[in-house]
């Protein structure tokens, strides 16, 4: 039996992907190389010394995404083919509404028709909108989203809700990650976003290595301990963790909708981030306050209480490993 993961070439994908296939599971990636490189895959067989199956196609393909259910034994579905830059979403609504939400539909009706029913969605801390508490538990309220990437990811709970109700056979564990950055310590996968990054830690690095001049800080007014926006960062190797629990979660319970906050539950600024960057690499990084971005939020923190408690998982890299590693995958990547 097969973990299908849809985007498995992207980022966060390609480091579960390690994940899975270091815990034996068989893997079969479906990614358009969008926002990816086709290297990527030749790294994963590096670091794991193990094989998978790939096709190349964009999940809204009905027909080739069937074949592949047709051509594999399929267990479960991990979906990480989503448009995911907050900024961009905002400029472009009707790319990231197509891709994130008819997608997702496309892939659980060729599911459906497959009778695979374990689903494991890659959704945001973005749901939750302008949270009323914080540190935030999966009870906060959702909605209120401020921007299309967040509405694209609530507009997709909702589905699974409702998909579940109507047919309680499914098993869906929802995933909510805070900021995932940092790199697999082998240096080998990373995030390398398709042209400007939208996300910090690309930029800082790219700021580090003289590739940009420096850093943009979107907003030092907000009502924070310096003025800038302040969030849950978690390494990624962490987060891809948490989705081998989920998988287990599901594999265990046979039905149900699971709902988990993946996040660090501590708060870091931007300039937090920046001052960490340069302790752990020594690299300097010049920035710039920019007016604040539209669609951001001041203030972002998980209470992962229920993710430990449930899946018995917990982030366990802190700060110096998330820097130590972004800047080791650049280094290496320039070789």
């Amino acid at each position: 039996m097969s973990i299908l993961v849809t985007g498995g070439a992207g980022y966060i994908g390609s480091h579960t992907v390690v994940e899975l296939l270091n815990a034996d599971r068989e893997v079969v990636i479906v990614d358009d190389f969008s926002n990816s490189k086709p290297e990527v895959l030749d790294a994963i067989r590096q670091i794991t010394g193990k094989d998978f199956k790939f096709y190349e196609l964009n999940y809204l393909d009905r027909k080739k995404l069937d074949k592949v259910f047709k051509e594999n034994n399929i267990e479960a579905v991990m979906n990480f083919a989503g448009f995911k830059a907050v900024g961009e979403s905002v400029q472009k609504p009707i790319e990231y509404y197509t891709n994130n939400i008819s997608g997702t539909l496309t892939l659980l009706d060729v599911m459906r028709e497959n009778n695979v029913k374990k689903f494991v969605f890659s959704s945001s801390a973005t749901v939750y909108g302008k949270p009323e508490v914080i540190p935030i538990t999966e009870e906060c309220k959702t909605g209120g989203t401020t921007n299309p990437y967040g509405t694209s990811k609530l507009f997709i709970e909702q589905i699974l809700k409702d998909v579940y109700k109507s047919d309680n056979t499914w098993d869906i564990v929802i995933l909510r990650y805070f900021n995932p950055i940092g790199a697999h310590e082998s240096g080998l996968i990373g995030e390398e976003p398709q042209g400007i990054p939208n996300n910090l830690m690309p930029y800082v690095v790219r700021v580090a290595n003289g590739t940009l001049k420096e850093l943009s800080v979107f907003g030092n007014d907000y009502d924070t301990p310096d003025g800038t926006g302040v969030r849950d960062y978690i390494h990624v190797v962490d987060l891809a963790k948490g989705h081998i629990n989920a998988l287990e979660k599901l594999e265990k319970e046979n039905e149900g909708l699971y709902i988990y906050n993946l996040g660090t539950g501590h708060g870091y600024s931007v300039l937090d981030m920046v001052k960490g960057f340069e302790k752990a690499t020594g690299k300097k990084v010049a920035y710039k306050i920019a007016p604040r971005r539209h669609g951001d939020i001041a203030t972002c923190y998980a209470d992962p209480t229920k993710a430990k408690e449930e899946l018995g998982w917990t982030a366990e890299k802190n700060i110096d490993d998330m820097c130590k590693d972004s800047w080791h995958y650049i280094e290496e990547s320039q070789k």
